[in-house]
């Protein structure tokens, strides 16, 4: 098996990062590159799709995948269980790391900063817009705890579904976060594996600064 896989090789030739095409601030790069994505889902399954890194109180770190919701520069919108592991880790240490992965467009976008709950209206509208089964899920889904069996899981759903009927109100354990960025990092893979890596940098006046990375 190591063998085989010592064996894999890419070539990275879909694109490039200059410095002179890009603007001091990550924000229209980062619009771009996810319009884009989102512009060849036939090509890209998933352009939404992104990387949550945290880290538990003892140091430890754990990744998860999360779908982006909102984004403006405020930062980027998540929706999930308030109560889960990523929840939880969260209410200890804020510091967040997000990755998106577009492989078709040989791309990757690493985004840091600190997490905050966002704000419940639009927690409340969003949830609202979701599919009934999904809504009824929400509630039925106690995330990251261990449950005996699927069953358990599916007869919760029967359960809440038997009492919210068709309008199940947003449970007070579900809602969004918000990832402030102070941190971007735009990969472009290249030939001969020198590829472009530019970095956005907020310092402490709220002023981007941007440099290039050794790959």
């Amino acid at each position: 098996m190591s063998e085989e896989l010592s064996k894999i090789r890419k070539e990275y030739e879909a694109g490039a990062l200059d410095e002179s095409d890009l603007a001091d601030s990550p924000w229209p790069l980062f619009r771009a590159w996810l319009e884009e994505a989102i512009a060849q889902r036939d090509r890209v399954p998933e352009p939404t799709a992104m990387t949550l890194a945290t880290v538990s109180p003892d140091g430890r770190p754990s990744t998860r995948v999360v779908l982006l919701k909102d984004a403006d520069e405020r930062g980027l919108v998540w929706y999930t269980n308030y109560n889960s592991r990523k929840g939880r880790e969260l209410a200890a240490n804020p510091h967040a790391a997000i990755q998106f992965h577009w492989v078709a467009l040989e791309r990757v976008l690493r985004i840091e900063g600190l997490v905050e709950k966002s704000e419940p209206e639009a927690a409340d509208a969003y949830f609202a817009s979701r599919p009934l089964a999904a809504r009824i899920g929400a509630w039925a889904s106690e995330q990251s705890e261990p449950i005996a069996s699927r069953a358990v899981l599916v007869a919760r759903a029967a359960e809440f579904g038997m009492k919210f009927g068709l309008n199940p109100p947003r449970p007070p354990h579900w809602g969004g976060y918000r990832l402030k960025p102070d941190r971007f990092e735009f990969w472009q893979g290249r030939a001969s594996r020198l590829h472009d890596r530019i970095r956005y940098r907020l310092d402490e006046s709220g002023r981007w600064i941007r440099d290039r990375l050794a790959p």
